[in-house]
């Protein structure tokens, strides 16, 4: 048997870090995303699809998008299942609750975990449903799949471990739960862990909404079998070693489907245009300058030669005065005290205080290159 596993599509993420015409272009191709892995499941031959929440941003969502979502689960012509997560939480006038949705999606209503019998694949799937934007106890508590001879799956909406306030699954619960493959929602990056004979996995978001969200994103494809071992999730694709779970082996790949990536680069303030490619670029990147410069860059100039090459591009100032400069410190003069003082305030502050600090040391030498006594 194989599945797509999927999660934290965020469609109509408000893309704030964006001006309103690249928001809008953001916001229409995440709406592309479920028919992307509507693609993928075909392609792959997947036999079923969890979805562990947060598909949706939150209560404001365009009628267009839902519509869009419906249509590209409706066409996977596998059996899908909704897990809603703290951001597209069940209730009433959700879309969930208020829209006719294909046959073959299943979605989850109730925070206790509920379980829907697939007879034709001699599987189970367990799953439950945020009901409220937080939730603070273990959605697993009390939980344990029988032992039937019957493949037992679970999508759900957590975060692993012992406290939280989005559905925080213990990884004992874990452990209990009886399930061969744990599909989980709410963390964006990748990754997987074993508790006992069960594999849980988050996919990560499929797609990056801001620089917390660095690098390709993307989908697990998941194999059970006899055979089949663990391959840990990764977000550069499917590797690592096979790990034998016994009986019931899992086999997991990751697949990136992002159509951009958010990156972020360091570069030297001397060589920054030789960073910037000849040709266009679909990512969106934020560079840091660094070395050693007495003025501070022009970042306005800058980022408007490379905003050609990219959808979207920003630039940091990690610059820092020349070595020589700060040997001025040693001075008995107003300069060397200044620049004592600076460089006391530069070594204790937290990084957002030093940009402002290290403005502060220029402006000032500035105004004392005129001379020591700065009094008119």
């Amino acid at each position: 048997m194989k599945l797509l596993h999927a999660a934290d599509f965020h469609l109509d993420s408000p893309m704030s870090g964006l001006d309103r015409e690249k928001s809008a272009q953001r916001r229409g191709e995440l709406r592309e995303l479920p028919a992307c892995l509507a693609r993928l499941a075909g392609e792959e031959g997947v036999d079923l699809v969890l979805l562990p929440g947060d598909l949706l941003d939150g209560e404001r969502v365009y009628p267009e998008t839902v519509r869009a979502l419906a249509q590209a689960l409706g066409d996977m012509a596998v059996p899908v299942f909704i897990a809603p997560g703290n951001h597209d939480y069940y209730r009433q006038k959700s879309p969930y609750a208020s829209m006719d949705w294909p046959d073959n999606v299943h979605i989850f209503t109730a925070p206790e975990v509920r379980a829907i019998e697939l007879p034709q694949l001699g599987c189970v799937v367990h799953g439950c449903a945020f009901t409220a934007p937080h939730r603070e106890d273990d959605p697993l508590a009390g939980f344990s799949a029988p032992e039937d001879g019957r493949t037992h799956l679970l999508c759900i909406h957590g975060e692993v471990g012992k406290a939280g306030a989005y559905g925080p699954i213990d990884p004992k619960s874990l452990e209990k739960s009886g399930v061969v493959y744990a599909a989980l929602g709410h963390v964006h990056a990748a990754g997987s862990g074993r508790e006992g004979r069960t594999l849980w996995a988050y996919p990560g978001c499929p797609e990056g909404r801001g620089f917390d969200e660095l690098g390709p994103k993307g989908a697990l494809i998941v194999s059970l079998g006899e055979r089949a071992g663990l391959a840990a999730a990764s977000p550069d694709g499917p590797s690592m070693a096979p790990i034998d779970l016994g009986v019931q082996g899992v086999a997991a790949k990751f697949v990136p489907v992002c159509r951009r990536q958010y990156r972020v680069e360091t570069v030297n303030v001397n060589s920054f245009m030789d960073a910037v490619p000849q040709g266009d670029s679909p990512d969106l990147v934020r560079f840091l300058l660094t070395g050693e410069s007495r003025l501070a860059p022009d970042l306005a100039a800058l980022t408007a030669q490379a905003a050609p090459h990219f959808f979207h591009v920003e630039l940091r100032d990690r610059t820092t005065l020349p070595v020589d400069l700060w040997a001025r410190g040693s001075e008995d003069s107003l300069t060397g005290l200044f620049l004592r003082e600076m460089r006391a305030r530069l070594d204790g502050a937290e990084e957002g205080e030093r940009d402002k600090l290290l403005l502060a040391a220029r402006f000032g030498l500035a105004a004392l290159e005129g001379g020591e006594d700065v009094r008119p």
